[in-house]
């Protein structure tokens, strides 16, 4: 498990099941899933794990390791250790101490591995048996070897420095730090270098980089937005809407007086969406992109494919809308552009983790976000398939005071002109929960103030209008709002937990506080 779930859940595991039981657990569970087809590549990829620079290339005990941060563990969980901490970016592993009676188990624990794996023998016995099913063993303790007893990142950082150290994490740091110590460590020592500003962009657009484009085209989306709401609260319908429908406003007002507002409430809310999704894409190409994070060209891929292609919710609804047809023309190359050019190479700036009290309340918000995030992502789905089928649920009815088929009977066209916007719009919740979780798993990093203004904005973009136009309109059904104002307590739950670690200025960041 990640940082945000393994710290402010732990708790309530060891309670549960045990301290060691719980340990053990987690450990088999992460080794299980690790071992499915794909699923090491999935657990990386998932916990945000990239490839660890050059310079932690080197030997380990004569053997040749593509990182020298490793672990060093008992005979007694060698099995699943060996199988689930490479997937948290341990490079070796080395079973300590190993005696006659535990040859069988490591024997075992061996095969399959991912990573070289060194035993530390209590006799050379041990070394007879066990060299031909082991990648080195040694007796007694190598000098190239060194125990981390802390849990500070910059103290593996500084001992890595030396090319001929490894760095083997005992199982207490592990336990104080968390698995995302080994991912902490790998971004403290890999090299970096200044980051870009506009001024290095320059005017010819088959040399701009991906940051920039991105960052065009989170503008565009919040232009694209905005122009939706003003166009909602102006005249509602345009021409096209007026051509497909075969009426204008004062005609939807004889079929019924409420569904103008009805309309105008599901817009809205879109527009607010789009609003949010821009601001975060933004964020993501100006804060991650342009400071060389992988990830936040992957939360960015991620939420734009889930985006863009519900414009092919037109062959469901029967209705193709133009500007939005537009829309997607103008910023799907910019999203290809954002995505597919190179970004230059790691250009951020490490921060210590500072007090750990503080990073641990972080971790409580993250998991809050995460999970804010994943809700949306659910919504979007059922809105989305509400939107292609039913189109009403029955707080819509209960609000225009009319059935489905009454409706229909007015206007053959209307269900399908109110699925278009209905389904448009879980298309783009989708999206934007997309980006919202992965950036709340990815990009929790102590400084990084982009991150918590990015969330920010876009909470008060999606949620407020929201939540404002149905109070407007009247439409105040508690289980309709109960999702939204959940999302929104949430969300700022989570955002005043982490404040303080994700906005710590620079003077605040100089020294870590050690773990307790």
């Amino acid at each position: 498990m990640p940082d945000w779930t393994y710290h402010p859940l732990r708790g309530i595991a060891a309670a549960l099941l045990g301290t060691g039981r719980s340990r053990r657990v987690a450990l088999r569970t992460l080794a299980a899933v690790g071992s499915w087809p794909g699923g090491g590549r999935l657990v990386s990829w998932g916990f945000g794990h990239r490839h660890p620079p050059a310079a932690l290339a080197g030997e380990v005990a004569g053997v040749p390791v593509r990182n020298r941060l490793g672990a060093v563990v008992p005979p007694d969980v060698a099995r699943d250790a060996i199988r689930a901490l490479p997937l948290l970016g341990a490079g070796v592993v080395e079973v300590a101490p190993v005696g006659l009676a535990d040859v069988g188990v490591v024997r075992a624990a061996a095969a399959g591995r991912r990573v070289p794996v060194v035993v530390r023998a209590t006799e050379r016995a041990v070394a007879d048996v066990l060299s031909p099913h082991v990648d080195a063993v040694r007796v007694g303790a190598g000098p190239d070897v060194v125990h981390l007893t802390s849990a500070s990142p910059a103290r593996a950082a500084d001992l890595l420095a030396d090319p001929a150290t490894a760095v083997l994490v005992t199982p207490d740091v592990l336990v104080r730090a968390g698995p995302g110590f080994f991912a902490r460590v790998v971004e403290v020592v890999t090299p970096t270098g200044p980051a870009p500003s506009v001024r290095d962009v320059g005017r010819d657009p088959r040399r701009w980089p991906a940051w920039w484009w991105g960052t065009l085209l989170g503008v565009g989306m919040v232009v694209a937005g905005l122009g939706a709401a003003a166009i909602t609260l102006g005249p509602v319908l345009l021409w096209y809407d007026r051509g497909y429908l075969g009426a204008d406003v004062d005609r939807l007002h004889g079929i019924n007086h409420h569904l103008v507002r009805f309309l105008q409430h599901d817009r809205i809310t879109m527009a607010g969406t789009m609003v949010a999704i821009g601001v975060l894409y933004a964020g993501l190409a100006a804060g991650g992109l342009r400071t060389g994070r992988p990830w936040a060209r992957e939360a960015l891929l991620v939420s734009g494919w889930i985006g863009f292609p519900t414009l092919l919710y037109f062959l469901g609804v029967g209705f193709v809308e133009p500007l939005h047809t537009l829309a997607v023309v103008v910023l799907f190359p910019m999203f290809v552009a954002a995505t597919r050019r190179r970004s230059g190479g790691p250009r951020w700036t490490v921060r210590p983790d500072g007090p750990e009290r503080e990073r641990r309340r972080a971790l409580v918000g993250q998991l809050l976000l995460v999970c804010t995030g994943s809700g949306l992502f659910v919504g979007g789905v059922v809105v989305s398939a509400v939107g292609l089928s039913d189109v009403f649920v029955a707080g819509d009815l209960e609000f225009l005071r009319t059935g489905p088929e009454a409706l229909h009977a007015a206007n053959p066209r209307l269900p399908g002109f109110v699925a278009h916007d209905r389904a448009g719009f879980g298309g783009a919740l989708m999206a934007a929960a997309a980006a919202i979780t992965l950036l709340g798993a990815w990009g929790w990093r102590r400084g990084e103030a982009w991150v918590w203004w990015s969330l920010a904005l876009a909470a008060a973009a999606g949620f407020l209008p929201a939540l404002v136009v149905h109070g407007v309109i009247g439409y105040t059904d508690a289980g309709h709002l109960a999702p939204v104002f959940a999302g929104l307590g949430l969300t700022a739950t989570a955002l005043v937990l982490a404040r303080p670690y994700l906005c710590a200025r620079p003077a605040e960041v100089r020294v870590a506080a050690p773990l307790p």
